[in-house]
């Protein structure tokens, strides 16, 4: 498909139901910590995820090239990953689906944050400043009440999600300001998964035994965490990227903690109060606010080719 300078139709719909995959995907993990150890889940995710990536660079014969320089925030990079891995599994086995959520899509919030001191050219703008306002209240109150919630919400669980999401930032600004900003995107999440899957698998061993008594629908779960997130939608993502404007993919982002509230009401029955609802809403215009373009970019002349898309672009592979 050729290169676009806006999103169309299918862009639009492709979007949305990524969202709602990303959205769907902590359900799924909600439910399969249920018969599997959370750590151990991740580490099964994180293997079972570079053999089928490595096997699908093979086939499309990419190549495995690392940047002189990158070995160093390699390795940082891949502990950064299994370190958010164990704070978002844990945090959905400790609180409900609707709070991880929340806190746990303020990734943007966080990048826009650490790009401001470390990217030259990323400033936070009136705009952006305002929107970072809006997310950290909403996210104050989302941690500091659970009125009506009882057990069903923790706190250690929404500081875990809140860790998760600083991990994750952590990971792009890594990306981006280091040596691997030359790696292409799929071998960058290759060394991630294969770093990770061995901490994963040391760390699981502190928390308890790897089985809860899985049913089939466990192990249905973690295929889904391997083929449909981690392999599947991160493809697709990049996919998607190389045909429409990064900042215009991005703005969707803001769409995966609705859903994720929505979809852990309606599948797991989890709690939704006014404390929930309105730290949605203000985390929600706070990201829309931060991926707002500063200013509208000039469409390309007839017979010009538009601008490549962003590859310091990080991809939402939750």
């Amino acid at each position: 498909m050729e290169r676009k300078s806006e999103l169309d139709t299918f862009g639009v719909v492709s979007l949305i139901g990524f969202s709602l995959l990303l959205a769907f995907n902590q359900v799924v993990i909600k439910v399969a910590n249920e018969g599997l150890q959370p750590i151990f889940l991740a580490a099964l995710r994180s293997f079972g995820a570079a053999i089928c990536l490595y096997l699908w660079m093979r086939l499309r014969r990419f190549p495995f090239e690392v940047p002189k320089g990158t070995v160093g925030p390699g390795l940082l990079m891949g502990v950064m990953f299994a370190a958010e891995f164990i704070c978002l599994f844990l945090a959905l086995d400790l609180t409900t689906v609707a709070r991880v959520s929340v806190l746990f899509y303020t990734m943007p919030v966080w990048l826009a944050l650490g790009a401001h001191f470390l990217i030259p050219g990323e400033r936070l703008t009136v705009v952006k400043s305002l929107g970072l306002v809006c997310a950290v209240a909403g996210v104050a109150w989302a941690v500091f009440s659970r009125d009506g919630e009882g057990g069903t919400a923790s706190l250690a669980g929404d500081l875990l999600a809140l860790a998760g999401s600083l991990g994750w930032a952590g990971i792009a600004l890594c990306a981006r300001t280091t040596a691997l900003r030359e790696m292409r995107p799929e071998v960058q999440l290759l060394w991630q998964l294969i770093i990770s899957a061995p901490i994963l698998f040391l760390a699981a061993f502190a928390f308890g035994p790897f089985l809860r008594d899985p049913t089939w629908l466990h192990w249905s779960g973690l295929a889904f965490q391997i083929l449909a997130i981690a392999t599947a939608g991160f493809l697709f993502w990049f996919w998607l990227l190389s045909i429409y404007p990064a900042a215009s993919v991005a703005s969707f982002s803001f769409l995966a903690p609705i859903f994720g509230v929505g979809l852990g009401w309606a599948l797991l029955g989890d709690p939704v109060g006014p404390e929930v609802i309105g730290s949605l809403v203000l985390v929600c215009l706070g990201l829309v606010l931060i991926n707002r373009p500063a200013k509208d970019r000039p469409k390309p002349a007839d017979g010009q080719t538009p601008a490549p898309p962003d590859p310091d672009a990080e991809p939402p592979r939750r």
